[in-house]
């Protein structure tokens, strides 16, 4: 037991606990992860304490190791929403929950540092990211090196999903068809640029606009969390995963239906002209964009946007070299490898190297235009084919994760 946990009652400390552990879970955080800091952290501060994490909620029992067994049973039970990734808000937790334990900071102090972590975002902050909202869907259509109009139509629509989402906040009986109106209205719009304006890559842009809503880190993160042995987190993680995919295809499935019965049957080309200039430089756009959207510190755009292009470069090159599977295999090991390395050396969450490395190789787009091509034309043999794809996708990356733990070990959980 530390000084600070000496000098705080058994009742604090188990606030504080509950309170980091609703942080990390709100944070975008894994189960396997969350339950080892939560311990980690209970021991150092005295308190015996049994979690148990699923995407929606968190079960903590405490007991006080210093008091006869049954004496201070304490069991927290935590409803959550599913958690958002918020790379700047974790890095606060973890530091805070580094001055608690070196008694730099009392645990009373601690628990209203993370109760200030609530302060809403800036309207200049929630104005940036719908423009990087925008930016990320024009950024990942330009890397697919779609045509020029193609790239503006994701731009377009990506801003208008983030509008859509601003809207929906404040109407909470929207939220659970959010995702669906949303691929109605990608959808939508791009069926209608393709009608009157010129012919589209149509799946493609839809894709590409949809990129920010995709479950892509959702799905790595259930089977990450199955290969870790939580089965229940996993099994629920992958269910809502699909459930999020099975929605934007119904979107999409509905606003082509709606356009064949307007009589609307828009020209779908496949044309991918770009140079390698718009490539690369819609990579570094791209990882702009999405450390906007993950919330970094500014002071940690360098090492988001640095670990993005390492994640795609290293993926991209190796899997010409040795197809793609590899490529991503090597992606997830280096990347896993270099987070944990930055979190030895700058005493900071790993996840800032790691999460935006591995989300350009996540499996969310291949998922998503498997079963629109399945639904559309109705054939199982496409379907299958989609699902191998994915599978291998997963499997490359879990392998990636699991070899590079073992690499570079972890200097903390998160």
């Amino acid at each position: 037991m530390t000084d600070t946990s000496a000098a705080t009652t058994y009742a604090q400390r188990v606030g504080f606990v509950s309170e980091m552990a609703s942080r990390l879970h709100r944070y975008g955080t894994t189960a396997q992860r969350m339950e080892s800091t939560v311990i980690a952290l209970s021991q150092r501060l005295g308190v015996d304490c049994e979690p148990w994490s699923s995407p929606t909620g968190i079960i903590l029992s405490f007991n006080d190791p210093t008091r006869p067994l049954g004496a201070t049973d304490t069991t927290r039970v935590l409803r959550l929403g599913l958690g958002e990734t918020d790379l700047n808000k974790l890095s606060e937790t973890d530091r805070i929950a580094e001055d608690v334990v070196a008694g730099k900071m009392s645990v009373a102090d601690g628990h209203s540092a993370l109760r200030k972590l609530d302060t809403p975002a800036s309207g200049g902050r929630r104005l940036l990211e719908l423009l990087a909202s925008g930016l990320a869907s024009a950024a990942v259509a330009a890397l697919w090196r779609l045509p020029w109009l193609d790239i503006a139509t994701a731009g377009i629509i990506g801003l208008l999903i983030g509008l859509l989402f601003l809207f929906i906040e404040r109407r909470p009986q929207m939220k659970e068809a959010g995702d669906a109106i949303a691929a109605l209205v990608a959808s939508g719009v791009t069926l209608l640029v393709a009608n009157f304006v010129a012919p589209l890559n149509l799946n493609t842009v839809i894709i590409a606009s949809l990129i920010v809503l995709l479950p892509g880190m959702a799905l790595t993160n259930s089977v990450n969390e199955l290969t870790s042995q939580h089965l229940v987190s996993g099994i629920a993680r992958f269910a809502g995963a699909m459930a999020t995919i099975l929605k934007l295809t119904v979107g999409s499935v509905l606003a082509v239906t709606l356009a064949q019965l307007l009589g609307l049957y828009p020209e779908v080309r496949a044309l991918r002209p770009q140079p390698d200039w718009v490539e690369w430089t819609a990579l570094v756009l791209a990882a702009y964009a999405f450390a906007v959207l993950f919330r970094a510190h500014r002071r940690d755009y360098v090492w988001v946007i640095t670990a993005s292009i390492i994640g795609y470069v290293i993926s991209r090159s190796a899997g010409a070299a040795w197809g793609s599977p590899a490529g991503i295999f090597l992606s997830a090991l280096v990347v896993t490898a270099g987070g944990n390395a930055f979190a030895r050396w700058a005493n900071r969450p790993g996840a800032i190297i790691r999460v935006p490395g591995i989300l350009m190789l996540v499996p969310g787009s291949a998922s998503l235009r498997g079963l629109m091509s399945l639904v559309q034309q109705q054939d199982m043999g496409v379907g299958q084919s989609a699902l191998l794809g994915v599978m291998n996708i997963v499997m490359a990356l879990i392998a990636g994760l699991l070899f590079g733990n073992l690499l570079v070990s972890a200097r903390k959980n998160l």
